[in-house]
């Protein structure tokens, strides 16, 4: 797994030998970014259920201000530190937490959340809701990029859907919060 374009581009991340932690495949990272292709310059990104932090470290790459990243898995927070210590001087926040225990930890308004959560657990709604409950969290035109089986359905809780793609076993939504 690599950084696919920007500053830190052909970086190599470090990826678990273990099935719990799912990275985001190649082509789906490609994908996602290219949809929202100018929407990274100067964002505040959070990434939510990070795994090896590949996603928000692609936003870095791509121009992102700041990176919040959330797992509660000490294997997970590990393999982030060591792939943000690759690339230099970023600014990032890396929180061992569990999300479904709430997100009233979190300080920061973002333009960007990113749910990558396990597949088929529940988990996509549930954080949608500490989301929508933490009004703060998200700017408005703010954007939910959410990574997910194509079996799990979900509300989207008052979000606008703005697009949403299926890449085999993987289903991306991207939602928009209104102006």
């Amino acid at each position: 797994m690599r950084v696919i374009a920007g500053k830190y581009k052909g970086h190599y991340l470090a990826t678990p030998a273990y099935q719990f932690i799912r990275p985001t495949t190649q082509k789906v990272k490609g994908a996602i970014f290219n949809i929202l292709t100018n929407t990274w310059n100067d964002a505040i990104v959070l990434d939510l259920y990070a795994g090896t932090g590949n996603l928000g470290i692609e936003a870095l790459s791509r121009g992102a201000k700041k990176v919040v990243f959330v797992d509660k898995s000490p294997l997970a927070i590990k393999i982030i530190k060591k792939n943000i210590s690759k690339l230099g001087d970023v600014q990032v926040k890396i929180w061992r937490r569990d999300v479904l225990k709430g997100l009233n930890f979190l300080k920061e308004t973002f333009s960007i959340i990113f749910i990558d959560p396990p597949y088929e657990e529940g988990y996509v709604e549930k954080t949608l809701t500490l989301i929508k409950k933490k009004t703060d969290i998200l700017r408005k035109g703010g954007i939910i990029i959410i990574e997910h089986s194509p079996k799990e359905k979900f509300s989207f809780l008052g979000f606008n859907l703005f697009a949403s793609r299926r890449y085999g076993q993987t289903q991306v939504t991207i939602l928009k919060k209104e102006m």
